[in-house]
């Protein structure tokens, strides 16, 4: 985002009414910041009212899952602590099954339970159960939401090779299984630890975090960036933003409301998409060094209370996952000289083409679904390169590691942190239907990575090898996606994004 506003909203007709979700939002209002005085919504804000002032916009379900994926990336983190403190002696099966509270969640059974994520000023919903029930992670998974898949992910799946990730469990062949293999990884670390077994930094013979094991695999990081793709972009790119099956996503009707609610089935699912991007309605008011978190106006993180009643709307105010990476992008692109604005070509492709079908009554024209596929073709590749940059600047981490070795300046954990970011968000690509890397391509890109980074006890011949396929990898991704020469960096990952 370049400029503090960018796209000029048309005034609604009055103030006033909370969204409904899907299963009921059990009265948390769903507001993006209006005008009091005329219910006219302020410039820049993803904000939609139709005649009796009535919010039609909502994606509670999807605010719910961004805010799992948090909890759970969370509560790993947190584990080593419980272990260490003596809280904590876990057996078989009670660490994955904590981890499947998030991933499986049971919105009815839990809706009592604190949310783990905390934002300034605190957040309005505190507990699951303002989100209603029936949201969860695995439906929604690239695999289980078969409808909308354009492949078969339980047969189809790409990107992962080493079967000793499953070794204690779960599978390599499936998004599910990658995640249950995953969770069994980090039962077996827990155990280990509370057995007194704790895998060492090979170089400094430290010991290791819970969550990073010896191999260089952070599983934290890659757990969160797998789910980022598998999740959120599957479903944003592949369901609700797709125009391949009748009756969903752009081919879903305008012709109608939906139910009892004030928003036809088309705009429910664009704004459904918007939900997995993760942007605060006001999102464009937002600086690239604010989104990034590195700053800005002294008072920008009172900026998250947009209305200004001392509490944050997670549903409405606060900015998950992509968002904030495309900032960062932008952010770390113009440090280098070089103009690139993917949140602001995301932000205006989601705003205009909701814009389209506010002010659509009835069905679109074929010029106008036209026009909203361009639109969406704008959001779904520009959120593809955010993911496929943030890739090649991580690319740059392990590289900028790897040329420390051997000296005090390597750091095991930034390592592992640096490539398992970077594996996790090389998914992508595959939940897009329409990505500009081909399969061929999608192949490569994850060979050069591998399913674990060269570590400094490998020979020589074998990193300097390595280093040359990530630098292959970096010129792949600059070429298909068009990055500028100046963000791919030098042979050792510096002076680049």
């Amino acid at each position: 985002m370049k400029t503090v506003q960018t796209a000029v909203l048309v005034a609604a007709l009055c103030m006033g009414c909370g969204d409904s979700d899907d299963t009921g939002n059990n009265g948390a209002e769903n507001n993006a910041p209006n005008n009091a005085a005329t219910c006219t919504p302020n410039e820049g804000t993803y904000d939609f009212r139709d005649a009796a002032c009535e919010s039609t916009v909502s994606y509670d379900g999807q605010v719910a899952r961004q805010i799992l994926i948090v909890d759970l990336s969370s509560y790993i983190l947190g584990l080593e602590g419980q272990i260490d403190g003596g809280g904590l002696f876990p057996e078989e099966g009670d660490i994955v099954g904590a981890l499947n509270f998030y991933f499986r969640f049971d919105g009815e059974t839990n809706a009592a339970e604190k949310l783990r994520l905390t934002t300034e000023p605190p957040a309005i919903q505190d507990t699951y159960g303002f989100f209603g029930s029936g949201k969860d992670l695995v439906s929604k998974i690239a695999g289980n939401d078969t409808v909308t898949d354009h492949q078969d992910w339980n047969t189809e799946f790409e990107g992962w090779s080493d079967v000793s990730l499953a070794a204690h469990g779960g599978s390599i062949t499936s998004p599910e299984g990658l995640v249950q293999a995953i969770f069994a990884t980090l039962e077996n670390a827990a155990i280990d630890r509370a057995n007194g077994v704790i895998p060492q930094d090979p170089v400094t013979g430290d010991a290791l975090p819970m969550h990073v094991t010896a191999t260089g695999l952070d599983l934290q990081q890659l757990l969160e960036k797998f789910l980022n793709t598998s999740v959120s972009f599957s479903q944003g790119a592949d369901d609700y933003l797709d125009d391949d099956v009748d009756g969903k996503g752009l081919l879903s009707s305008n012709a109608e409301l939906d139910g009892d609610n004030p928003w036809t089935p088309l705009a429910h699912q664009w704004d459904e998409g918007f939900g997995y991007f993760g942007a605060a309605r006001h999102y464009s008011q937002f600086t690239d060094e604010e989104l990034a978190g590195k700053g800005g106006r002294a008072d920008w993180q009172s900026q998250n209370d947009a209305d200004a009643d001392g509490r944050v709307n997670l549903t409405s105010e606060h900015n998950f996952g992509a968002s904030s990476n495309a900032a960062k992008r932008d952010f770390a692109a113009a440090a280098l000289g070089v103009e690139i604005d993917l949140s602001g070509d995301i932000w205006s492709g989601f705003y205009d083409g909701r814009k389209l079908i506010e002010d659509t009554v009835g069905p679109l024209s074929e010029a106008q679904l036209a026009l909203l596929k361009s639109h969406r073709d704008r959001v779904v590749l520009a959120w593809e390169k955010v993911y496929m940059a943030t890739v090649l600047h991580y690319i740059n981490e392990t590289l900028k590691a790897m040329s420390s070795f051997g000296t005090e300046d390597y750091s095991f954990t930034k390592h592992a942190k640096g490539w398992s970011e970077a594996k996790g968000f090389a998914f992508a690509a595959l939940f897009n239907r329409n990505s500009p890397l081909s399969s061929a391509q999608y192949q490569a890109l994850h060979g050069y990575l591998g399913d674990a980074p060269v570590l400094p006890t490998a020979e020589a011949t074998q990193i300097t090898s390595y280093q040359e396929g990530l630098r292959a990898a970096r010129t792949l991704l600059a070429e298909v996606y068009g990055f500028d020469t100046r963000l791919v960096g030098d042979a050792d990952g510096s002076n680049g994004w």
